[in-house]
């Protein structure tokens, strides 16, 4: 891995780009410039889910992105959006998440492996309930704009 300093982009900005809210908050002890920015992809997850916006969801992919959820592996954009899509269109309507980052790790200047802990809160109810309490794996890539995005993503129940 190189030494040069990686840049990531200015966390602030990509998510008022997205129409985020940035939530200080959520960083807990990853502050730094690169570990915000990366976490940027976390908060804007989050925002789509709140939104049940599958478009914005399955954007915050790679073209190629990847997500394991339950016992769906996807394996496109277009595939992640179809399933959000259906998901919010039927079990997952007024559905959102909540979480925050165990881990950040950078594997290279161009790679980052996030770790996070949280959960879907189905609408009507305000919190992670333990059977939905999950920790994600994110890859975390940046695109060839620069710019933070999905490699992939997989989630396993913290219980069961």
């Amino acid at each position: 891995m190189s030494t040069a300093v990686s840049t990531w982009g200015n966390a602030s900005e990509l998510l008022a780009a997205g129409g985020v809210e940035e939530d200080l908050s959520y960083y807990r002890e990853f502050t730094s410039d690169d570990e915000k920015a990366v976490l940027s992809v976390a908060m804007r997850i989050q925002a789509a889910w709140a939104a049940n916006d599958a478009d914005a969801f399955a954007g915050l992919f790679a073209e190629n992105g990847s997500l394991l959820m339950r016992d769906e592996q996807l394996t496109s954009r277009e595939q992640i959006r179809d399933f959000m899509a259906a998901g919010f269109a039927g079990p997952l309507k007024g559905a959102r998440v909540s979480g925050g980052p165990l881990l950040v790790t950078f594997l290279s200047d161009d790679a980052a492996m996030v770790i996070t802990e949280g959960g879907i809160i189905p609408d009507g109810e305000s919190t992670v309930s333990p059977e939905n309490e999950i920790r994600a794996l994110w890859v975390i890539v940046k695109g060839n704009d620069g710019t933070p995005e999905l490699l992939s993503h997989q989630s396993s129940p913290v219980k069961g």
